[in-house]
């Protein structure tokens, strides 16, 4: 018997990292009523059937903050089996975009240097870390 919670087939989500040439990056905080209500995250979210992941990307990026991503290059992808659901984390870096991201879900979103903000979503946590390294190169991080 499969548990439809646990679904084999994982959901993909588009996420994107939108970073200012000084390295902050922009995390939200998940509002009232979805799971890991408060946690902190990249915004994003699911690909539609037959929607290409960085259409997702873009048209979610307007959905939430108002913004037009100019463009964005894939990074990295993680899965994780959270209880509510499996994903499939499909994560851009875009550095380019068109307007100043605003909270249109009601979310809470602040840009981060070195990253203050918590609690993180679990699945966020290790790319901290590798995102760190990508963003300050000369830093010594091992």
């Amino acid at each position: 018997m499969t548990d439809p919670v646990r679904s084999p087939v994982p959901i993909d989500v588009a996420v994107g990292i939108l970073m200012k040439a000084n390295g902050d990056v922009l995390l939200g905080q998940r509002p009232d009523g979805k799971p890991y209500a408060g946690y902190w995250e990249f915004p994003g979210g699911k690909v539609e059937p037959d929607e290409a992941i960085l259409d997702a990307l873009k048209r979610e990026m307007q959905e939430e903050l108002g913004i037009e991503v100019l463009s964005a290059e894939p990074w990295c992808g993680v899965e994780h089996v959270y209880p509510h659901a499996h994903v499939r984390l499909h994560f851009y870096i875009s550095r380019e975009w068109r307007g100043e991201p605003q909270s249109l879900e009601n979310q809470a979103f602040a840009w981060q240097g070195s990253v203050g903000v918590e609690p993180l979503l679990p699945a966020t946590i290790p790319l901290i870390e590798w995102l760190d390294r990508l963003r300050y190169p000369d830093a010594g991080l091992v």
